[in-house]
């Protein structure tokens, strides 16, 4: 079993492997690690399908963008943090980019509803850190029973 300092090392030297756009291995490798990350903070904060999967294409385009200039040093910030920045920027994007909502009521309809807009979780309220943090436990838990599989004969790993 890997230490921490061992995954932290293998987490850097991917992050370096995917300086070559070409390397379609680290990539995938980095997309298979992340994007139910990504896809599920973007879904509790209260972004439908089709916006998380955005979020999803959007920030791994932007880290693609960033990772050549991009230079790992842990006493400044962990890559983590920084990528939960450019989620939590697609999320506000995704949101921006919803049209206004309007009430659309019959003239004389006096009847009290409770307006869409007030259905849709406010993400000024989700506390993305502590969404952030549990979203990634659930991922390197599902990493590490996935890591895990592989490495059993079938039969096994279905027990």
């Amino acid at each position: 079993m890997k230490t921490d300092h061992e995954l932290l090392r293998t987490r850097a030297s991917l992050l370096e492997r995917l300086r070559n756009w070409q390397d379609d291995a680290s990539w995938q490798e980095f997309f298979n690690v992340y994007w139910r990350l990504l896809y599920g903070v973007a879904r509790k904060a209260g972004l439908g399908d089709a916006e998380a999967q955005d979020v999803v294409q959007e920030t791994l385009i932007s880290v693609a963008k960033h990772l050549p200039a991009f230079r790992y040093d842990p006493s400044i910030g962990s890559f983590k943090a920084w990528l939960l920045n450019l989620t939590r920027w697609r999320i506000i994007s995704q949101f921006r980019k919803r049209p206004p909502l309007e009430v659309h009521r019959a003239p004389g309809d006096s009847t009290i509803r409770t307006d869409t807009v007030e259905l849709v979780p406010d993400p000024n309220t989700l506390d993305m850190d502590a969404t952030w943090e549990a979203e990634w436990q659930v991922n390197l838990l599902q990493a590490a029973m996935e890591n895990v599989k592989r490495r059993l004969d079938p039969q096994r790993a279905q027990v």
